[in-house]
This record gives C-alpha cells, structure tokens and sequence, in this order.
C-alpha cells in the first residue's frame, strides 16, 4: 500500500486534545463478608464470620452461640410425624401433648412415647387453639363457625360453647378457672363459667382477637390483628376495664408469654406472613384483620376457608393467602417486644425475612419459634441465638417441658421435645457461594476449636447453576482439619465453576463441641475476554472535554457553528469518578467513544488505530473477539495505552478520504504472564474531509437569474445561503428542491443591476467555502 508522508507521520502527530475520566476498573466481589474488589488475576476470598453469615447455611445438628459460633446443637428428640396438613396448635398433656390440626379439624394426643392418639374430630376443619387441664380434660376450638369442645379424659366429647363467630383463635383459664375465648371476626372475649353459658367480656373494635395471656393478678392481655394493639383487660364491676399498651405497626399480635418477674413479651408480625391466614370463600367472613377492604377478600369458589402455612409455604394446591398487612407497611416482617410490668413496651428484635409464631418463656430464656426456615432461637439476655434448625419450614408451637422446650412444626407436622445434653455429632453446609465467573477455588482455611476426642472434618462441592442441583459436582470425600485453633485445606479436585459450597462435621470429644469461629474460602475467577458494546465516531469537529475544563490558549468554540441541535452540550462519563463531560467545537479534530465491558472487572486499557478504507483493505486474517481482522501491517496507531473511555485527535493530518478506525482493549495490567486477553472493534467507514464544496459553472437561466452548479469530492452538501448585494443571508434549495446530494444545480435570482452575488455552501464535514458568483460570469455579458 502506498502511504502519503502525512499519514506516516501520523503516530506522532495525533495527541489527545483534553485530559478526560479513565474508566474504571470495576470488580464486584461476592462475598458473605464485604471484601475490597480486586481484578481477576487476584486471589478473592469467600468469608464467612458472623451470626448472620452463618445463619445463610443449613444447619443440622448444629447452634450458634451468643459470640457467632458454629458449635453442636442441645440435643432434641424427634418425637412423632404427624400424618395431617397443618399443626395448627399446640398445648402440654399430662400424658404427652395435645395437638390440633387443619384441615380435617382433628384433636391429637402425642404421648411422651410418641405414639398418636385421635382424641376427637370436629365438623369444622380448623382446630386453632387446643388446652388441657390436670385431670386430662382437654379444651379445643374449631373454625371457621367456631365452637368450643371439651374432650373428657374417658375420650368422650361434646359441644360446650357456640358463640356465634367465625374464628376462635385462643382458649386459656382465668384465674377462676373460668375458659376464656378469643374470637373474631366481631373481636370478642368472652368469660365461659358453665356448659353454653358465655359471656362478653370485652367487644374489640378491631376485627380479631388473636392472642390471650392471663396474668397472676386476675388481668388478662389480649393482642389483636386488624390493627395490631396489646390490650390490657382488668375485671371490674360493671364490665372489664381496657388500656391499649401498643398499637404496632404490623396488623397482628400473634403470641404473648410472660416471665417469672412479671416482664411480658409479645410477637407482632405482618399478617400475610402468619401461620393463621386465611382465604375466605365466596361466603365466609373476610380475612384476619381485613374489615371491608376489598383487597383483603378473595374467593376459592366452594366456601371454605384455607389456611396458609406461611407465606411462600401455602400446602401445594391451595389459593394464595389474602393477609391484612397496611398497604403503606414497609417495616420488619417480624418483631419481638418486650413489656414491662409497667407497661412500658421496647423492640427486643427485629426479624426482616422470618416470621414469628410462637413464643414461651422458660428457665431465663425466651424462646422464639419462626419460619421460614423452621428456626428456633433464644434471647439470652443480649441477643438471639440459634438453638435449633429443623428441615420442617415452621416451628407454630411451643410449651414448656423438662428440661427444654417441646414444640411443634407444619409443613410437615411434626413434634419435637428437647432432651438435654448436646449431639454428638452435626453437620452445617454453607450456602453457594457466587464467584461472578467461572473460578478456580484454592484453599479453605477455618479458625475455631476442637477439643481432645473431637474432630473437624470438610467436604466441598462446585457447580454453575444458582441452586445446588444434580449439575453439580459431587461432594469430595470428607477430609480431616486440623485442630488446636483452626486449619487449613486445599480444594484439590473440586471442578471450576460460578458457585462453590462447603460443609463441616462436627464430632464431640470429652463432652465437649468443637467450635468454628470464621472461615475463609479463597478463589481466582477464570479470566473473559473483554467485550466491546460500542465504538462510535462522532461529528466533525464534535470533542469532548470535562465540564469544567478551560480551554486556555487553545481555540475552542463552545458550539458548532451551527448551533441547530446537532450536538449534545452536556452528557456522563461512564468514566471513574463519573466525570461530567461537555461538547465543544475544534474544526479539523475527530473524537471516537466506546463503551468496553469485563466481566471479571479487569482494568482495560486501549490502542486506536487508523487505515485507509475501501480497495486497500484486507479480507484475510483471523478474527479477534470482535469480528475484526488481524495479523496484518496495515494499520497505523494514533494513541496507545490509553484509559479513558474516548480520544480526541487532530485529524487534519490525514488527507481527505475514507477510513477505518480499529480499537483494541486488553486487560493486560491485571493479567500478566500470558494471561491476558484481547478485543478489537473496527468502526465503519468513516469520511475524512478538510476540503469545501466546488463551485463547477456559473451561467445565465434567463433574466435576472442563475444557473449555478456546485460539488463535493467526499460529503454531501447540507446547506446553502446566497446574499446579493451584502444583504442578509437567504435559504437556497437546488432545483430538485432536496439538498442531498455531493452535486447540486441551484437557480439565484440575480437582477441585472446587482454588483455582489455571494454563495456560501457548507458539507456534511462542516467545510465552509463563500463564492462570488459574478466574476465566473465574465465574457457571458453580466
């Protein structure tokens, strides 16, 4: 290819106009643990050191204590399955525990054996609250046409209360031993003395009484849902006296319990996300808490009502659940309260993601039951600590027992009572860690303790998809870690891949739990070539320059010189620090942008090359990531090394014709050795012209008229003006009427007396030329 001097002068003669934004070298690291980015040929670490971490895996057999620690479990004891859809209540039997389940509306004696014995079924399908006296009698309420049985120790049963509601949501003894009977959807308690003699203690003006909580001294505390207030009741002549003690800002109060000192707590919770919701049919009473609102009634077509487990966990098949949750609510989806014997209420815990069902207060602890994930925690005086995780989805119920806690779970039913002592053995497996990228995983490190006689053992796993699956690797057999106060494993043999997971087996020794404090898993992402979205040419003579930049000596106009629109004044970078950039004007400079994506956040750094278009380009080569050729000589560099996201260039240097513009990007800075890939991009033909339109002919058309002829080697024309005798400018159309093309023909009218007739034409390239059309008329007889 023959090449004009200019042009091979060209690497030297091209310089960047302004300084601009580099672009940055963004990496986002998936970490449990927030990490400071780092580039893909950089070590990254997964870490794991936290309460909450932790609590991102599934824990089996295994607790973590009040400082954040994995460690073994106490011990509980997987009583019986329960072959009903939902455990809806729960309460302590002299022989066992007496459970009621929906929807088949039966009442179950667990034994302490764990055998299961049908104590009574009810017409209705829902049994929500279940009690039991000393003697074995046994109190249970259905729904919805809510009555109340009472269940003999001899197994016979009858109707003891109707009264007239829908739903009854509690039972529990005053201290005169008279039942107490919550109900909705009128939000009434009422005082049952004798067989179907009940009376109205307290009408609500909410829609349900959710929960009760008699206290030694003859009062009893009531929580509703509709609008979620604790109330407190005190008998006294002439009817009950009210005081709300909290109007929450969740719509249900769905457990109550009171410690020895005389401290109350209480669970309030967004009413779609709890266990009792339901879904009224087309002639049931609306929602917990729903009233009027339209929004809260929804139709299952048959009149019945469902009950949702919890949300997201409704038993396969059934409607969605309608919950009474305030529109406008944004807050937790749980809260734990505490209530001083004084009334005064504070926030104790706030659970964003879990629902609470159930709480009891047992030998200084307060136990907290929740799903969605079936957890059991305790507030130890500071803060909640996971005691137990159970594959069941909901732990709804909870009573005390010796020497821990029973309680019982739906989805799927089943009952569980605490033995005392800790496992001897658990497993807890991390969730799946995201690389972003395919990655290669390293070392495994862990800080912790394992007692004399104890062990520590890992296994790993890696995969692509999002949730572990069948896709996946299998487990890497169980491998032996250290001991004293951590230890360190390679992942050898564990395959590439986005995700990764590890488990740990915990093994007591001499009583006691090993204890893992913090974990490390280290990985270096897979390096991806960088991709080029876009590279575009702008306007002649179109630079960008920071908004605040001062132009100095150079010159600069601060628009085009036809400031019609063309041009966008003022646009963001997606350079670092989003440096605000600005167009201004520099006739004879061109300025090229593109936008370069890596995946892995590598920081890139570009070449600009040019070449002549047209016969003199190649078609062989090979391609390069981008579509592009390579491997020719062809090509000369305008600017190497650089960082911005564009590059401005005098391009007076290059003569008039048609070019290519190639860009290549290379993560080279964060991938060396041979790692480092690349990407090109040709522009498209790009026009390169300095010089203005041609004046060809210039002939008579008639009196007092012009023929004038004009064109251009490279551009388009795209206006013209004509001025007779120093008048104002005037808009001039060719004789096709469509100014287009690189040949026009125009007609002027020039009157015979006119001394001065001036042709201004401007291209596509922004070249400007002003003609005096008389003198071309010489020897035609002006």
């Amino acid at each position: 290819m023959t090449t004009s001097s200019p042009l091979r002068r060209l690497a030297t003669a091209v310089a960047a106009a302004v300084p601009a934004a580099a672009v940055p070298a963004a990496a986002v690291l998936a970490v449990v643990f927030a990490a400071p980015p780092a580039a893909a040929s950089d070590v990254k670490i997964f870490q794991t050191q936290s309460e909450k971490a932790f609590l991102a895996g599934t824990l089996e057999g295994i607790s973590i204590d009040p400082l954040g620690r994995l460690r073994l479990a106490d011990r509980v004891q997987r009583l019986t399955s329960i072959d009903e859809p939902f455990l809806l209540s729960l309460a302590a039997h002299p022989r066992g525990w007496v459970v009621g389940t929906g929807n088949a509306g039966k009442v179950l004696l667990v034994t302490r054996g764990g055998d299961v014995e049908e104590l009574f079924t009810a017409e209705e399908p829902e049994i929500f609250a279940v009690a039991a006296d000393d003697d074995g009698t046994v109190w249970a309420a259905s729904s919805p046409d809510g009555k109340v049985y009472r269940i003999a120790a001899d197994g016979s049963a009858e109707e003891w209360f109707d009264p007239g509601e829908t739903y009854i949501w509690a039972l529990a003894h005053a201290g005169d031993g008279a039942l107490l009977v919550a109900t909705g959807t009128q939000g009434r308690l009422f005082r049952v003395a004798e067989r179907g003699l009940g009376e109205v203690v307290y009408d609500s003006e909410d829609t349900h009484l959710r929960s009760l909580l008699p206290l030694p001294d003859g009062k009893v505390l009531v929580g509703t849902a509709g609008e979620g207030w604790i109330q407190l009741l005190e008998p006294a002549a002439g009817g009950w006296k009210v005081r709300t003690l909290y109007d929450a800002a969740e719509s249900e109060v769905a457990a109550l319990t009171l410690a020895p000192d005389g401290t109350r707590y209480a669970a309030v919770v967004a009413s779609e996300a709890s266990q009792i919701v339901l879904t009224p049919g087309a002639s049931s009473q609306p929602a917990a808490g729903g009233g009027d609102d339209e929004d809260s009634k929804s139709g299952d077509g048959e009149g019945s009502v469902t009950v949702s487990v919890n949300a997201g966990g409704e038993a396969p098949g059934t409607p969605p659940a309608t919950g009474s949750r305030r529109s406008a609510y944004r807050g937790p989806r749980s809260e734990v309260l505490k209530i001083s014997p004084t009334g005064v209420v504070e926030t104790l815990w706030k659970l964003d993601d879990e629902t609470v069902f159930d709480l009891l207060f047992q030998r200084g602890k307060l136990w907290v039951a929740t799903g969605l994930e079936g957890k059991l925690y305790a507030w130890n005086g500071s803060q909640m600590v996971l005691e137990k995780d159970v594959d069941e989805r909901q732990v709804v119920a909870l009573v005390a027992d010796d020497p821990g806690p029973a309680f019982a779970t739906t989805n799927a039913a089943a009952l569980f009572r605490t033995t005392g002592g800790t496992e001897r053995s658990g497993v807890y497996t991390s969730a799946a860690l995201d690389g972003d990228q395919i990655s290669r995983f390293g070392t495994f490190r862990w800080r912790g303790e394992v007692p004399r006689g104890g062990s520590l053992e890992v296994s790993f796993r890696s995969g692509i998809s999002a949730e572990p699956d069948r896709t996946w690797s299998a487990w890497s057999p169980w491998q032996r870690s250290g001991g004293g106060n951590g230890g360190e494993v390679t992942l050898d043999g564990v395959p590439r891949g986005r995700y990764a997971q590890w488990r740990a087996r915990l093994s007591a020794g001499n009583g006691d739990s090993p204890l893992i404090y913090a974990v490390e898993l280290t990985y270096r992402q897979e390096n991806l070539r960088p991709r080029v979205d876009s590279l575009e040419v702008l306007q002649p003579g179109e630079i960008l320059v920071p908004a605040n930049f001062n132009p100095g000596a150079q010159t600069f106009e601060p628009s085009s010189p036809r400031p019609d629109g063309i041009f966008t004044t003022l646009e963001a970078s997606t350079g670092r620090d989003d440096v605000r950039l600005k167009s201004l004007w520099k006739p004879g400079w061109r300025t090229l942008r593109w936008k370069v994506t890596d995946d892995n956040g590598d920081e890139l750094v570009y070449r600009l090359e040019v070449r002549p278009a047209g016969d003199a380009e190649t078609s062989g080569g090979g391609t390069n990531g981008g579509g592009t050729t390579s491997g020719d000589d062809s090509w000369f560099e305008i600017a190497g090394d650089l960082d911005d996201d564009h590059h401005v260039f005098d391009a007076r240097v290059l003569p008039d014709g048609l070019y290519r513009f190639r860009l290549t990007a290379s993560d080279r800075r964060d991938n060396p050795n041979g790692d480092a890939l690349t990407v090109e991009r040709l522009s498209e033909p790009v026009v390169v012209d300095h010089s203005p339109p041609a004046l060809l002919a210039v002939e008579r058309a008639g009196a007092g008229r012009l023929r004038v002829r004009v064109s251009d080697a490279w551009s388009p024309l795209t206006e013209a003006e004509v001025s007779v005798d120093a008048g104002g400018w005037q808009k001039l159309l060719p004789e096709d009427q469509l100014l287009d093309g690189r040949g026009e023909s125009f007609l002027v009218d020039a009157p015979s007396a006119a001394r001065l007739v001036l042709l201004r034409l401007t291209d596509a390239a922004y070249n400007e030329v002003t003609y005096d059309l008389l003198p071309r008329l010489a020897g035609q007889g002006r």
